[in-house]
């Protein structure tokens, strides 16, 4: 038998004294890690499987379990560390590439939590969201700077397509098949109840979900999986997906073990076949031919609907935005290296990419400087964790954000890491039947919109307290923002002072 050179990550602690071989935790872990033993008559663990997804720990009646790190470790090298040595050990064993799920977790600067927020004093005294008049509603797309009058005075100009949402907050990509249809129901539920938008992922529309098209942005990605007019016409607007944030530069790739009935039909593949959406759009080599697919989805939709183009965030994004301003677009979406994934190279996932702050900042920069920014509106997502980033990016130039990680979590997520399993414990990342309905989507709903409507009161006392009554009086205002502990080139790329200025 091969030796297996590689530690569990985790151990698997079970208090005997508490524990009543009630088998919940071997009922519940779809890793098979707990185990009851007759002969022995006690609970046995396997910790080699263990993800830490806690689900065991959070339903044991009499909290007899904890997971914790494995203590067992290889001797301590900076520079060949313990993770390090386990994915060479996993190459070498499997000789295939290394996959992973969600964001980058490595310790690169977070800067939203560099970015502090300035308070009204006196002289501009704070405003209170309780007892006066607070607007957050937001409208994305083109926003037309010429109006002419007739010669009664009534106002003319040509209105675009936009989207309006009650808060600056959208529920980001996420395919049927990546997530369960729970968790795409309950995405759609909240963002019709919210006043806001849901987007599908590159995985086409299901049947069931057609009801809530008013508040479903719906995606064309380069494999087209479920795209065709009876799609385009169901969302209330159109993304054309050229990059994301966790894999830029790479195409998508959902298992067939994922490929089921209802997969199939919605994206219009064989069952249980790998569906692998290549690289590169084979229709798009530039930004004339991007703009050809623009103004192709707006002419199958009667240019009634905002067509988004999203990119990742990448050394030469302001170049890249300043074109897709060009190409026709009504809204740029620019998703962050910590943005999540269902599954991604590891190499790609955590080396690829730069920070969704300094990406906004340069981007919004540019489109200013270039006399375009109000040609379209920009939203950001990858790694927004709560209502104060959806400030902090607002002021950096944003119109609104993508939130799904967090949404994820709002639904039961434990940030596992295991999506690529299609193993999720809490019925999110999987298409098992016996864990999908681990998530209830009349509950999960109710915590979306529990978890948008606490942000959103948070954005409103954080405006208040600057003296802002509008949040469109907060965008691009930079003066609101101010560094700590950061290098004088960061300053400048994110165009705000330092603490103390």
């Amino acid at each position: 038998m091969a030796i297996n050179f590689m530690n569990p990550l985790f151990e698997v602690v079970r208090d005997p004294d508490r524990c009543i071989k009630c088998r919940v935790c071997e009922r519940q872990c779809a890793n098979e890690v707990h185990k009851y033993d007759p002969d022995l008559d006690k609970m046995t663990a396997n910790p080699m499987t263990c993800v830490d997804c806690q689900r065991c720990v959070c339903l044991c009646p009499t909290r007899a379990l904890k997971i914790k790190p494995n203590e067992n470790r290889f001797r301590e090298n900076g520079n060949w560390t313990q993770s390090v040595m386990d994915e060479v050990y996993k190459q070498a064993e499997s000789g295939g590439v290394l996959l992973s799920a969600m964001g980058n977790p490595k310790d690169y600067p977070v800067y939203w939590d560099k970015i502090l927020l300035n308070a009204s004093q006196v002289t501009n005294p704070p405003i209170d969201p309780l007892r006066e008049p607070m607007e957050t509603k937001t409208f994305l797309g083109k926003k037309n700077q010429s109006i002419s009058y007739d010669e009664n005075g009534n106002a003319h100009y040509e209105k675009s397509p936009y989207l309006e949402l009650d808060t600056p907050i959208m529920f980001s990509a996420m395919s049927f098949g990546s997530i369960s249809k729970n968790a795409h129901e309950s995405l759609a539920r909240a963002a019709r109840e919210l006043g806001t938008f849901y987007n599908t992922g590159e995985g086409g529309l299901h049947q069931d979900f057609y009801q809530y098209g008013d508040n479903t942005i719906v995606q064309v990605a380069s494999g087209r999986f479920g795209v065709f007019k009876g799609y385009l016409d169901a969302g209330a607007a159109i993304e054309i997906k050229m990059g994301q944030g966790a894999k830029p530069g790479i195409g998508g790739h959902l298992p067939g073990m994922k490929i089921n009935d209802e997969i199939s039909r919605t994206r219009m593949i064989p069952k249980g076949t790998d569906a692998i959406s290549p690289a590169p759009h084979h229709d798009i080599y530039s930004i004339e031919d991007l703009r050809q697919l623009v103004l192709s989805l707006k002419e199958a939709t009667n240019w009634e609907k905002p067509v988004i183009v999203k990119i990742a965030a990448v050394h030469n994004v302001a170049a890249i935005a300043s074109g897709v301003a060009r190409s026709g677009a009504d809204i740029i979406a620019i998703d962050g290296f910590r943005g999540g994934t269902g599954a991604a190279p590891t190499r790609i996932r955590d080396n690829v990419g730069i920070p969704i702050e300094l990406a906004l900042a340069s981007v919004d920069q540019r489109l200013r400087d270039e006399g375009i920014r109000n040609d379209v509106s920009i939203v950001v997502g990858g790694s927004i964790r709560s209502s104060a980033d959806v400030v902090k990016a607002i002021a950096l130039g944003a119109d609104a954000v993508y939130i799904a990680t967090a949404a994820l979590l709002s639904l039961g997520c434990h940030l596992c890491r295991s999506c690529n399993t299609g193993k999720c414990n809490w019925g999110i990342a999987t298409q098992r039947a016996d864990l999908v309905k681990r998530l209830n989507p009349e509950i999960g709903y109710r915590r979306l919109i529990n978890l948008v409507h606490a942000w959103d009161h948070e954005i409103k006392e954080m405006m208040g307290g600057m003296g802002i009554n509008s949040i469109e009086a907060l965008r691009g205002n930079r003066l609101m923002l101010r560094g700590i502990g950061l290098t004088q080139k960061e300053l400048d790329i994110l165009g705000i002072q330092h603490a103390g200025e």
